[in-house]
């Protein structure tokens, strides 16, 4: 599966599973660390670990994926190599900021998926 094609997978996922806000960011030519961020909320930490669950069982990955954040369920992070998913909360989605901190990606709304 192609890193694109991943991330809106991921998006079409979590929008099965009510979760909001989702965006993908275009990270190539950026100097990141993956080519794609997903980033989506969750209206609770129990939402966000069960949208986290919903992923791992239905994208396929090259690698195993191993969630970072799980126990608390305020950001979970899940690495697949070339397409990198935050889940938040919605207080932690504000907090964290990513959309700001990565404002010079691409981005690719939920609904162009």
């Amino acid at each position: 599966m192609r890193a694109l094609e991943r991330a809106q997978a991921a998006v079409r996922i979590l929008e099965e599973h009510r979760a909001f806000d989702a965006v993908i960011l275009d990270l190539t030519g950026l100097e990141a660390v993956a080519d794609y961020f997903v980033l989506a909320t969750g209206r609770s930490s129990i939402q966000v670990r069960a949208q986290a669950d919903a992923l791992q069982e239905a994208l396929p990955a090259d690698r195993p994926v191993h969630p970072e954040g799980y126990r608390a369920g305020r950001w979970i992070c899940l690495d697949y190599g070339d397409v990198v998913i935050h889940l938040f909360t919605p207080e932690a989605r504000e907090f964290y900021d990513l959309d700001r901190l990565w404002r010079d990606a691409r981005r690719i709304e939920a609904a162009a998926t």
